[in-house]
């Protein structure tokens, strides 16, 4: 299977490595990124690392969270991309970013590009969202990508909220932003 890279004007998304371990670490080191995760930061790069090499999400389901590389500087910056639920049989977008670069568009901008590659390359049928209530920032990104109120859901043993976008939706809205 070919390696996922994805692009944006401001970014390059791919596949997350063990190389990845220290900003990986560094990432869920601080409590204001992870606090609508239910995550637990990582006791030392070296977990960070272990976990990223048993991450197999690429290999068993043809996508996965990808490190997103902001071009300019050539640093990570975060993470973006699909995860498969099997017990839910669903693909969710998931992103995290260092502060830094949190209300600059980052999420929207990689989102977009992770639905395209969801729906065109791997012709899901849709692609779910969740937040947690207290996450308004994270539901502007899954409103601002098109993706609809579906209904409350619990989210990590909180309040939270289950947003959808299916292909037809998205092919869609792709139309009309063309249009425009």
């Amino acid at each position: 299977m070919k390696p996922i890279k994805l692009e944006t004007e401001r970014t390059r998304l791919r596949e997350l490595t063990s190389d990845d371990a220290d900003d990986f670490y560094a990432l869920n080191l601080n409590p204001e990124v992870i606090r609508y995760t239910g995550d637990q930061p990582f006791s030392n790069p070296e977990e960070a690392r272990k976990f990223l090499l048993a991450y197999d999400q690429y290999q068993k389901h043809g996508t996965g969270r990808l490190a997103v590389i902001e071009k300019e500087s050539q640093r990570f910056i975060g993470w973006c991309g699909l995860k498969y639920t099997p017990e839910l049989q669903e693909f969710d977008l998931g992103f995290r970013f260092f502060r830094q670069y949190w209300n600059r568009g980052f999420a929207t901008e990689t989102a977009m590009a992770c639905l395209d590659f969801g729906f065109n390359q791997l012709n899901l049928d849709a692609i779910v969202g969740r937040a947690m209530h207290a996450n308004q920032a994270s539901i502007r990104v899954l409103q601002k990508i098109g993706m609809s109120f579906v209904k409350e859901a619990e989210f990590e043993l909180h309040p939270g909220v289950l947003y959808q976008i299916t292909r037809d939706e998205y092919l869609k809205q792709m139309a009309n932003e063309k249009q425009s």
